[in-house]
């Protein structure tokens, strides 16, 4: 029996010594029954999204290794594709936060049942009340972490699940 026609795993990925050095998202995979991964090393997650295969190997302020590519700008993660958060429809809030925040005039992809926020390396990143509200209307859980956590929190997985990454602050 398959479990899921196309899944994200999330798991450890050893450096040259063994030791862990990043986390590890493929998509794509059939998983027919216990031919998972391992116990311990890593959970599946089923979503929608062609092969892809998304592995966390640095973050640091300002930057994010994915897949071997270096990123420093905000990233959105939707449905396994990663592309640039667009945040300029929010800029007009900035004045008011001290800093410019996650709004509902961003493209935010709620096409998920959860959805993880990465606020910064101190968790700086406001998010406004009203893309808290729109999630509890859409029914999307709103998950809002410094961007460390968020990234082990999206390895952990959960089905169905997006993401926005702040890399600064």
């Amino acid at each position: 029996m398959v479990a899921a026609a196309s899944c994200i795993t999330g798991c450890p990925v050893p450096g040259r010594d063994g030791a862990a050095r990043g986390l590890a998202i493929v998509t794509g995979q059939l998983i027919a029954d216990g031919a998972g991964p391992a116990t311990g090393t890593g959970h599946t997650i089923p979503v929608q999204a062609r092969s892809v295969s998304m592995r966390f190997t640095g973050y640091s302020f300002g930057s994010i290794r994915v897949d071997g590519v270096t990123y420093d700008h905000d990233l959105i993660i939707d449905r396994g594709k990663i592309r640039k958060r667009k945040k300029a429809a929010s800029r007009k809030f900035r004045g008011k936060y001290g800093h410019t925040p996650l709004s509902i005039a961003e493209d935010i992809p709620w096409r998920c049942r959860r959805l993880v926020v990465g606020s910064g390396a101190d968790g700086a990143l406001p998010v406004m009340q009203q893309v808290r509200d729109e999630a509890r209307r859409r029914k999307v859980e709103l998950v809002v972490l410094p961007t460390a956590e968020a990234i082990g929190t999206l390895a952990k997985g959960r089905a169905d699940t997006n993401a926005i990454l702040h890399l600064t602050c």
